[in-house]
């Protein structure tokens, strides 16, 4: 696999996962409606185990422009490749939240809550306050691209739970900073399902809240420079 399939199925993976999750709790009639928060987090951060699985020795599992971005300010990736990278990320969160869409396409049918729908694909505030969001999602992201950035190889493999200290992160993040904005922390993880809610046709959806749309994009990537202008000043 080279490094463009790398990253859209790993980002694909995490959508699966992800808008599933979301759409277990969210939507009506699922085995898991109303099962809460805490089942989401983890939804969530095992998506990023399995993308991070899935396309590590590919292409290094970045699965997000954010730490793309705050890999190159650090010098450990070159920006030649960004928009390759970029790229197979926001199609990789398209076809992944598509194919949760597709998996509960009859629960989206039967549910009522257009915000539950939109809810599946993108993020939304609970109290819309677009600079206190902005700073909650620079928060989240300068959490993540840190320990990204600091996270150390082990000298002796551990094999597929190389992918577990990034999604334990992911966990952590989700449990104590998720509440105010469901926490993108990724613009592609964002954007690229939220241009999926307006291309399909779903019964009875809501506007895709494109006014919100540059939070998650603006914040996690001044969150990603943060922690990379952080990182070179003090490793």
């Amino acid at each position: 696999m080279n490094q463009f399939f790398a990253e859209f199925f790993g980002t694909a993976m995490i959508m699966v996962f992800g808008s599933g999750v979301v759409s277990n709790v969210l939507l009506s009639k699922t085995k898991g409606n109303n099962s809460g928060w805490i089942v989401i987090s983890f939804g969530w951060a095992v998506g990023v185990f399995t993308g991070v699985l899935v396309a590590a020795d590919a292409s290094g599992a970045h699965l997000n422009p954010a730490v793309t971005l705050a890999l190159v300010i650090a010098g450990k990736f070159s920006a030649s490749l960004m928009p390759l990278y970029i790229s197979a990320q926001l199609l990789g969160a398209m076809f992944g939240s598509g194919l949760a869409w597709l998996a509960y396409k009859k629960h989206f049918d039967a549910t009522e809550d257009a915000n539950a729908k939109l809810a599946v694909f993108c993020t939304m505030p609970n109290i819309r306050s677009y600079w206190y969001n902005v700073i909650t999602e620079i928060i989240g992201t300068y959490v993540l691209a840190m320990a990204v950035l600091f996270m150390a190889v082990p000298d002796k493999g551990l094999g597929a739970l190389n992918a577990l200290p990034v999604a334990i992160v992911v966990l952590g993040i989700g449990l104590a900073l998720g509440g105010p904005t469901g926490y993108a922390i990724n613009p592609a993880r964002d954007l690229g399902p939220r241009i999926m809610h307006f291309i399909l046709p779903i019964h009875g959806k809501r506007d895709s809240d494109w006014k919100y749309s540059w939070v998650p994009i603006v914040g996690p990537m001044l969150g990603a420079s943060l922690a990379a202008a952080m990182f070179l000043i003090f490793h």
